[in-house]
Parts: structure tokens; sequence; C-alpha cells
């Protein structure tokens, strides 16, 4: 048996530390085993007291009877280590560290944790600062929350992975009354050993689980994160995930609880994207999506039918569904002559959607018959129940309804409660009919289940990427025409140019190239030209000379440099600006794509990619990215506009991922911007650059 396992489901449990009164958080671990039918043996340590809830107590490790499989530790920071030394030295397998006081407190907390670490040895550390863990499919629990004081725990098939304590005791709440079923919770914390990956790779293995939620300050290691969600994705278990740290207070609040570093929450979208995580926007779709995916039903295409027994909560989620990009139809002529056929009167509007059965009244067959209808029926792939105030006198009306029809299809049947009434929504729930209290919840639930679906992992490309000697390559700044230069030799084509420096080489140069050119200022002093004035549009042979003198004197005023280089480019027509860049920080290294030119930062329709493990972008990934641009359309024929060339682009995505990749940690930046895709068939063209350089590779 791993040491997951033994830590998941152990059959011997000590508590270090435990006191007798079960009022106090000391008290409470052995209480709750005691209290949720903990069926193993459990061991209290305490050299004060010889006997806790009717067990032997036993005044230190060293005095066990057997050696448990897992120890809670509840002991303060400044003594922490010396029990789980040793744990570790008479076989213990896994301790679970409550104390806070680590790395989430500074330099002297660093030290501590250190020295916990080097105390546990081989032996499995959960914490420290965690509250622990809670196996509610086995009846044990191993924690000091609060929240375990009710009486029963509703058992399903979400598993929840958290890095804050509180929180654990929060959903684990939040479920019980909503009727939603739970699996495993797990506290990692500020995880110095176990952590969010190796949680996740057990509960893939894990028969009682279907869905992990996922509770997220900061990844600490990036590639084992990604292989275990790939993992996941792969094995059928959907993983949700609710990132705090949006806002910059969020973030440095997430820093403060647990001393981890913050990446861009920017980067964590494209991390989820990437490995096919579904992001909770709100803390309750944390719980609200999970709730929906557990039911194991599955959503093939946009189409909902929407059955209400009051028409303003019909039109409140039809809303909430347009948003978000769902079709809700009028039924087709068949489906709605059956609707029709349903009532002997005509109250009811039966052949529109939403389908309004207000006036016909909630009469069981109407019920029954329309929804079995609805889920039959070809034109709808989900169904939305709304239960209104007259469903509070009968809440088993409806959900008897409903699920005496759930065996017909697989297709997705939610609920939206109208009325504030939490019994009814946990009723159906329970019985299968994940039910909400907005109309938002409904668009995010059927969202992630469509997402469930249809996303796929893009397989990393095995092509050789080309190879740049490194030692070719200067460092600093380099000049915009040695970052084309470079870019070139990746197989990124770029804009004729030619390298001047006095007003004479720069009409015989714009004699070369066309006459009709871009002038700008050749420095790798100055990397936003533009802002210096050192970028000139549309001259021909005849002004560049004076242009150029001007220029000159304008970068001198500006910047206080005298600029002794230029750079004379042709003038590209048509096409469509696009930036392509690299971002970094400590969750990894992405690859940018936007709208390029000079309103780039203004505008920000952007998106990212993180680079993998080794190597470049999938082109399946680059091509993704550039559907995902608000600007998509301009490349796809907006308006009669030529189709772009997409192919090229894509090869430039993968192109410049690759040089990334390659020179790793010693590029610090690079961006291509603009880069412009042109007409299909004639590719796309770099037309300013910039790369800077490390002279070694830095750490992050």
């Amino acid at each position: 048996m791993d040491a997951l396992t033994r830590l998941m489901r152990p059959q011997r449990v000590a508590v270090i530390g435990a006191s007798a009164d079960i009022t106090k958080t000391a008290g409470r671990p052995v209480s709750y085993l005691l209290k949720h039918g903990f069926a193993g043996e459990v061991y209290p340590v305490n050299p004060k007291a010889s006997e806790i809830c009717g067990l032997t107590c036993y005044p230190d490790i060293a005095s066990l009877p057997a050696v448990p499989d897992v120890a809670i530790v509840l002991l303060g920071a400044e003594r922490a280590h010396q029990a789980v030394r040793d744990l570790a030295q008479m076989g213990c397998i896994a301790a679970i560290v409550l104390a806070s006081g680590y790395t989430e407190v500074g330099e002297e907390g660093a030290r501590r944790q250190a020295e916990l670490i080097k105390a546990a040895g081989t032996m499995r550390i959960l914490g420290p600062n965690t509250i622990g863990l809670v196996n509610i499919t086995d009846g044990i629990v191993l924690s000091a929350s609060g929240a375990l004081e009710m009486d029963h725990f509703p058992s399903g098939t979400v598993s929840v992975v958290s890095q804050s304590g509180g929180i654990l005791g929060s959903l684990l709440s939040r479920a019980a009354a909503r009727g939603i079923g739970l699996s495993k919770l797990v506290s990692t914390s500020n995880e110095v050993d176990l952590e969010l990956a190796d949680f996740i790779d057990w509960l893939i293995e894990d028969d009682a689980t279907k869905v992990i939620a996922l509770y997220v300050e900061s990844v600490r290691n990036t590639e084992k994160f990604r292989q275990a969600a790939l993992r996941a994705a792969a094995a059928g278990k959907p993983i949700v995930a609710f990132k705090i740290g949006r806002s910059e207070a969020g973030a440095k609040a997430a820093i403060s609880h647990t001393g981890a570093l913050a990446g861009a929450d920017r980067m964590y979208d494209a991390l989820f994207k990437q490995v096919g995580i579904i992001r909770a926007n709100s803390f309750d779709e944390l719980l609200d999506i999970p709730a929906a995916l557990a039911s194991g039903r599955k959503l093939r295409g946009n189409r909902v039918a929407i059955l209400t027994s009051t028409g303003g909560a019909g039109t409140l989620v039809s809303d909430a569904l347009g948003v978000s990009g769902f079709a809700t139809p009028a039924p087709d002529e068949s489906t709605a002559a059956e609707l029709r056929a349903l009532q002997s009167g005509d109250h009811a509007a039966l052949d529109r959607n939403p389908i309004d059965v207000t006036l016909a009244g909630l009469k069981p067959d109407l019920l029954k018959g329309a929804i079995s209808s609805l889920l039959r029926s070809q034109s709808y792939d989900a169904l939305v129940v709304i239960v209104g105030a007259s469903g509070l006198a009968m809440p088993e009306l409806m959900s008897n309804a409903i699920n005496s029809c759930l065996g017909s299809t697989d297709k997705p049947v939610i609920a939206y409660i109208s009325p504030h009434a939490p019994k009814i929504g946990a009723l159906l729930t329970q019985g299968g009919v994940p039910a909400f209290s907005a109309p938002e919840s409904c668009s995010a639930a059927l969202g992630a289940m469509l997402h469930a679906v249809q996303w796929k992992a893009h397989a990393h490309s095995e092509t050789a990427a080309t190879q740049v000697p490194l030692d070719n390559i200067p460092n600093g700044s380099l000049d915009e025409a040695q970052a084309k230069q470079l870019f070139s030799k990746f197989g990124i084509a770029c804009v004729n140019e030619i390298v001047v420096n006095n007003a004479v080489e720069a009409r015989l140069a714009a004699a070369a190239l066309g006459n009709r050119v871009v002038l700008k200022i050749l420095s790798s002093e100055i990397l936003h030209k533009s802002d210096m004035g050192g970028v000139v549009v549309n001259l021909n042979a005849e002004q560049i000379g004076d242009r150029l003198e001007k220029m000159a004197l304008e970068i001198k005023t500006r910047a206080g440099i005298t600029p002794d280089h230029f750079l004379v480019q042709e003038m590209v027509a048509g096409g469509t600006e696009l930036i392509l860049g690299m971002h970094r920080d400590p969750l990894g290294t992405a690859i940018l794509l936007g709208m390029g030119g000079v309103t780039a930062e203004l505008l920000r329709d952007t998106t990212m990619r993180l680079l993998p493990a080794s190597g470049g972008l999938a082109p399946e990934t680059a091509r993704e990215m550039a559907r995902e641009l608000k600007t998509w359309p301009l490349l796809d024929g907006y308006r009669g506009r030529p189709l772009a060339d997409v192919d090229a682009l894509v090869a430039a995505i993968v192109s410049f991922s690759e040089m990334v990749a390659q020179f790793g940690e010693r590029l610090a930046e690079a961006e291509i911007n603009p880069l412009f895709v042109l007409e299909r068939g004639q590719g796309v063209k770099a037309a300013d650059g910039i790369a800077v350089f490390n002279s070694v590779a830095r750490t992050t």
C-alpha cells in the first residue's frame, strides 16, 4: 500500500498533543474520529492524561503500542519538528502538521519549515498550517476543523483539495446544506511535501471520486501540476478550480497566507485552459459546477429547453443562457405537437421556449409528459426545469416528475429554484438533479458540462526545432535589425530593410525598397521607438533625407541620445497587425498573441499559452490561440475582407515558441509587434522586434 493510500485510509492513527477537553482544538481530532465511526485504532499522546475519550493515552511517541499509519501533530511550530523526527524514526508513513508559523510569517518561519522538512526524512508531510483531511467515503476524519461538528456528511463523488484549511470547512458545510455529496477533502496549505498534484494523482485512481474541485492560491510545481491535470482529463475526471489572486490585493493575501510565490492571474488562465481545467469564476461556482459534473450526464450541444412554472424566472434563465452563448430555440413542430397534446385547454404556452406551464398548474401528468417530450426532442441538448413559488407546497411533485424521466436519456437536467427554498434545492440535488438558486449558476454549470465533453488535449509536436548557437547571441538588448535577424533564423519572415547611417544612404535605400518606406531609429537603448518620435511611415526617396535629420534632432532632445544608425523598411500594404511575444513569471513562460500595433497595450485583446516542459507549442495550440482573439474575424474574412494566411501565422507562433524554449532563462524578453498577417498564400512579415538576453540564466 503506497504512502498516500495509507494517509487517506489509515488503520492506526496517533494524535500527538491530544487534549482531554473536546471543546478545544486539540481535543477535536480524537473526538471526531470516534464520532464519525473510524473503525481503526486511535492512539492519543499526552503526558498529562492517562485516558482521552475512553481511550488509553500514551505519554510519548516511544510508548505507542504499534507504529501508526498516520499521526496528527497538534504541537506548536517550535516543537512540531521534534514529534515529526520521532515519528519518522519509528517508521510512521505520514504526518499531518496543523501548526502555523512557517514560511507564511517570514524568515524565522522559513527556518522552522526547513527544520521540519529535515526532521521528516522520507516520511510524507501534509501541511504545515493545514486543517487536515476528511475521507467521507470511508468515515475517516483526520482534522480539527470546527465545521466537522455536524453529525452527518452527505457522501458523494466530488473530492476537494484546498490550499486553505478554513475554506475546506466552509465548502463542507455549504455542500451539506445544499445536498451535494462529497467524497474526500484535503487541506494542503504550505505544501512542504505533499501538494495539489499529489492528491490529484491519487484521486484519479479513487473509484469514489468523479469530479475534483481545487481551491488554489499558488501552484508551486507547474510541470508536476500540469501532468497530473492531464492525467485526470484522460481518465475522464474533470477538475474545477477556483483560483484566488485575481486582484493585486488578493494575490498579496494568498502569498501571506501560505508563503507561496504568486503568478500573474492570466498565466493561470493559460495553464488551466491548456490542461482542461474548468475555472470557477466565483466561490459559489466551486460547488455549483462540480455538482453538475458529478451527475455524469453529457452535454453535446448548446441548445437548451426551459420548462417553467413562473414566467419571470424563465426569462431570467433564458437571458443568462443567452449571455453565455447558449441557444433557447422554440420546439420543432413534432415536439410542439406533443406538448400541445398534453393539455385539454389552451392555458399553457407549451409550443415556445421557455415552455410555460404557469396557468396550466402543476399537474403530475403534464409535468412528466412535458419533461419526457423535451428530453426526447432532437431540438434540445439539455433541459432546465424552473421550480416556482407553487413548488413550495409540493416539493416532491417536481422532484418525482423529473426523476421518473431521467432514466430515458443522459442529457443534462438541472433545476433553478426561483423562491428561496434551500430544502427543495437539496432534495432535487440529492435525487440527481443539480439545483441552483441563481440563473447565472445554470449557465455556468451547463458551460462547464459542455467544456468537459468538447475539450481535447493538444499533443506536443515531435518535429525537431531549429537550433541556433547560443554563443553568437550578445548579452543585453539587441537592436531591431539584430532581433529580426534572430527571428528569421528560426524561420519567421521579416520585412525587407536596410541599415543606413545618413541621409544619402537613406535616399538610396528608399529607392531600392520601392520608394514607399518606413524610417526608424536603430538603437538597442530605445525599445519603444514610437514614444520617442523614432518612427515615420509612408516616406519616399525625396522626403526621407530631411526627415532623417529632423528625427535625429528630436531623439537627441527627448532621449539625450545622438543616433548613429537608422533603419529603412519596405511599407507593408494591407494585412492584419498582431503582437507575438513572451511573458515569464513564477508559474512559467508563456507565449502571448494579440492585436498588434501601437494600440496593443490599450486594447489588450490577447491570449496566452504556457510552454511545455520542453520544446515549443503544438500547431493546434497556436491555431486555437488565434481563434480566441476578438480580432479573429479580421483574419477570417470579416465583411468581405480577404482570408488571411492563418497557416503562416500558426507556423510563426510555433517557431517563435521554439525559439523561446531553446534559449530558456537566458532570453529575458522577446516580442514582434507588429507581425503583419497577409492574405492567404502571402505569409506573414515581422515589421518590428525586441530581444533582450541575460548574461546568465536567471532563476525565478
